[in-house]
């Protein structure tokens, strides 16, 4: 009877040690998302993306990654004076935790605009500099984040 107990307190003390573990090893959700059009509709569609993914992942007690990576003409998603969507961000960001949403802008575009235009580009305050938004998408990739494309 008392090897039994052992036995039994054994187990749980195994399942109790490892339920930890498990949840370390729980495959993150991270999601890359896209945006190289200066299409409203498009920057609509991609923080549709973001944010259904983030409910999703909300509902199910679950976090999420998502990074909204821009370049070329989808550069003006992220412009203090051309984002037809800076609203939406900033709801999106504030709305996002415990889980995060980031918006990166390929610096190569933002030059290329600056040197075009003749003036300084301002960003949104949600919005992080990466010096390429390609090569950006292709480390997120490597790392095993998911890719999305609306």
């Amino acid at each position: 009877m008392k090897s039994l107990f052992k036995a039994a307190a054994a187990a749980v003390l195994l399942t109790v040690a490892a339920a930890p573990a498990l949840a370390a090893d729980a495959k993150p959700h991270r999601v890359a998302i896209q945006v190289d059009q200066n299409d409203p509709a498009v920057m609509n569609l991609a923080l549709n993306n973001a944010a259904n993914i983030i409910d999703y992942y909300k509902a199910k007690n679950e976090d999420v990654q998502v990074e909204v990576v821009t370049f070329g003409p989808g550069l003006h998603m992220l412009r203090t004076d051309s984002s037809p969507v800076k609203d939406r961000i900033k709801q999106i960001s504030d709305a996002a935790f415990p889980s995060s949403i980031k918006f990166a802008a390929c610096d190569n575009t933002k030059k290329g605009m600056e040197k075009h235009e003749g003036h300084a580009v301002s960003l949104i305050p949600q919005a992080s500099e990466v010096p390429s938004g390609a090569v950006r998408l292709i480390e997120l990739q490597g790392d095993g984040w998911a890719y999305l494309r609306p």
